[in-house]
């Protein structure tokens, strides 16, 4: 029989490979959603194979729709299983709220900005150079929270009031790379933990000579948590290295950050090369000057680069 025949008609259901084709989701990554999160077939065929229901696919396609806007997996699917079978409007307990882009995303009651005294409890153990406590409470928010939370509501507040000390104090950078070696740690421990796969993988770099390579970490971190391999070539990437991988990876998307103007001449980005099939190059950071090349997209935020990079996988 054909997966993409309903097995009856009163029992109607498709086959893992069906639902890929239909929604454009790895087979792999419905697997994983299936074991993580409880999102898979709910009925059986006559011969006793697992199919995917109506309802069934509407909340992937619901939970695709989720992870694209920058929810954490488990959130998204927390949010999609809270589908009615029956197609319904909004799934209850959602709001919109405004990204720094000027778009508007779907989001749950919990992705309110961290209490401040979380935050000030993250910026003073910082500047106690306390790295057991900092520690802790990155791999808690991590994981209650997700990356994109973590770095919005948690990291950047508690960098900025750690940059602020040291403006009024004239000492402190001990303290911002403690904080941020810490973060970097936790997010390379979760981008390494996506299993091999047969997809084409997302390639990130700094720009040549820029040596902040912090967001790009987080980056790679919050496309894994997506299921997404990413490979990280790091700080200060040559063009010259940065072409030589698009070409041997063939990769899905390319992401090049440049924090400062002397590292952003958007110039050597008309260059990369032309790869088949083809990748989408996205540039991030305030360091870029000058026109962006054709071709090429500019996200201001985290956000805005997990769901840029995402919409070319989906």
């Amino acid at each position: 029989m054909d997966e993409d025949t309903p097995v009856s008609e009163g029992d109607a259901g498709f086959g893992i490979g069906a639902v890929s084709r239909r929604l454009g989701i790895p087979a792999p990554t419905l697997r994983t959603w299936n074991l993580r999160y409880g999102l898979g077939p709910s009925r059986r065929s006559p011969g006793g194979h697992r199919r995917y229901g109506a309802a069934d696919v509407r909340r992937l396609a619901e939970m695709k729709r989720l992870i694209a806007t920058g929810l954490v997996p488990a959130e998204a699917a927390r949010l999609a299983l809270s589908l009615p079978d029956t197609p319904a409007a909004q799934p209850p307990g959602m709001r919109t709220t405004p990204l720094a882009s000027g778009r508007r995303t779907a989001q749950p009651p919990g992705g309110r900005p961290a209490p401040r005294k979380v935050v000030a409890a993250l910026a003073r153990a910082a500047v106690m150079l306390d790295g057991r406590a900092v520690a802790a409470l990155v791999e808690e928010t991590l994981a209650a929270q997700g990356v994109v939370w973590t770095w919005e509501h948690l990291f950047l507040p508690a960098l900025d009031a750690v940059c602020r000390g040291q403006d009024a104090t004239g000492s402190g950078i001990d303290a911002e790379h403690l904080l941020s070696g810490h973060l970097q740690a936790a997010l390379h421990r979760l981008a390494g933990d996506v299993p091999p796969r047969a997809d084409r993988p997302v390639l990130l770099a700094c720009a040549e000579e820029e040596q902040h390579s912090l967001p790009v970490h987080a980056l790679a971190a919050a496309l894994a948590e997506r299921g997404v391999q990413t490979r990280v070539l790091g700080a200060r990437t040559p063009y010259t290295a940065l072409a030589h991988a698009m070409r041997r990876l063939g990769p899905a998307a390319v992401f090049v950050w440049s924090q400062r103007a002397e590292t952003g001449d958007t110039a050597p980005l008309a260059a990369l090369p032309q790869v088949r099939p083809a990748c989408r190059v996205v540039i991030g950071g305030r360091g870029w000057q000058g026109r962006t090349p054709a071709g090429v997209v500019r996200v201001a935020t985290l956000p805005d680069a997990v769901a840029c990079v995402m919409s070319t996988l989906i």
